[in-house]
């Protein structure tokens, strides 16, 4: 089983970024589930369609008569799982927690056993990296890590925060750094940036994806590129940009 963790500063297009690599990844034939790990819970609304899952930490305080699998997991485009963490309610509780809370309660219904996931993506906010967040690496769910960055300044210094935490998880046989992927905003020099800082970080720029009218198009109806426009330029980007992760994971599945 593929864990990987997709992290960024919010507002950088991780979700968009996270949903079409597993669309791309169950055109390949994969079985994949994505786990959204933001309060916001919107990380699989382009997979789910109307079908929007209720959030494990939403389930937890609404059914006094315990959570079921089928609650909480969502089958979206091609069969992908859909799994949101949630939050608390606001100015209640940490989201941090709330992500640690959503994990435990899968593993306590043996959701990975249940359903046997050839792929897990978990989709994290990296705008702090603190225990809850850091938990896809910290504890040993993911195995790896990718960045979504574009050149912006604090996009960039939230990158550096990952980079650092993953580092410092390193010795302990937990989650590697394999990539970063560049989310274009077309601000000057923006591949040199990246590509410097990249290089400070050591590790590869696994994909440049370039600003595409086509992905606001796709999110106005709810879908990824990869299911509303499979034809397209962006959706070509994001199907090698899923190749190449598997490629960077070892594993060739798929066509």
């Amino acid at each position: 089983m593929l864990r990987i963790a997709i992290y960024g500063k919010g507002g950088i297009g991780k979700s968009t970024t996270a949903a079409n690599i597993a669309a791309a990844f169950a055109d390949r034939g994969l079985r994949v589930m994505q786990i959204g790990c933001d309060p916001k819970a919107d990380s699989t609304s382009g997979l789910s369609g109307v079908n929007k899952p209720l959030t494990v930490l939403e389930a937890l305080r609404t059914c006094p008569g315990g959570v079921k699998l089928e609650q909480i997991v969502t089958k979206g485009y091609k069969g992908i799982l859909c799994v949101e963490a949630g939050g608390p309610s606001p100015g209640i509780g940490c989201a941090g927690r709330g992500i640690i809370t959503a994990f435990e309660k899968l593993e306590d219904l043996g959701a990975f056993e249940e359903y046997k996931p050839d792929v897990i993506l978990y989709d994290v906010l990296g705008d702090v990296v603190c225990g809850g967040f850091a938990m896809p690496i910290r504890d040993g769910y993911a195995k790896h890590v990718f960045i979504v960055s574009s050149g912006e300044k604090m996009s960039l210094y939230a990158a550096a925060n990952i980079a650092m935490a993953v580092e410092n998880f390193k010795v302990r046989g937990y989650a590697e750094l394999s990539g970063l992927i560049l989310n274009s905003r077309d601000i000057p020099e923006e591949r040199e940036r990246v590509e410097e800082f990249a290089a400070e970080i050591k590790t590869p720029v696994t994909e440049v994806l370039p600003r595409s009218e086509t992905v606001q198009k796709a999110e106005a109806i709810g879908k990824t590129v990869i299911e509303a426009f499979p034809e397209s330029e962006m959706a070509a980007h994001y199907r090698r940009l899923a190749g190449k992760m598997l490629e960077v994971c070892g594993e060739t599945n798929g066509n």
